[in-house]
């Protein structure tokens, strides 16, 4: 069974920081692109950043330089590590990733996890 399984949020303080980690598992040829994707009360999901497999990052403007993204490929796993977290960072965090299989490519979504910034 292929899918994304999402660990690290929880409850913080503003100002402090979390890490969160996404692995794919499964029958997958290939891991592409990945993301990081948020989802507050009442709004819509928004994309936070992402990774291309070949490492190229890009983000939200309300995160940059706060956040980074990154991957460990031979892991098939994407993290999210999130410094100076602010209330308005709460939300559901979902993990995407374009993963090759033997009959094509498909987005996968991962089962969210709760992040709270407490102010």
């Amino acid at each position: 069974q292929v899918q994304l399984v999402e660990s690290g949020g929880g409850l913080v303080q503003a100002g402090g920081s979390l890490r969160l980690s996404c692995a794919a598992s499964g029958s997958i040829l290939a891991v592409n692109a990945m993301g990081w994707y948020r989802q507050a009360p009442g709004k819509q999901r928004e994309l936070v950043a992402g990774i291309t497999g070949g490492g190229i990052t890009n983000y939200a403007d309300s995160v940059k330089g706060r956040f980074i993204v990154s991957r460990d490929n031979a892991k098939n796993t994407v993290y999210l590590q999130m410094n100076s977290l602010q209330p308005e960072d709460t939300g559901v965090y979902y993990c995407s990733a374009k993963l090759l299989l033997m009959s094509g490519e498909y987005n996968y979504w991962g089962q969210g996890t709760q992040v709270t910034v407490s102010s």
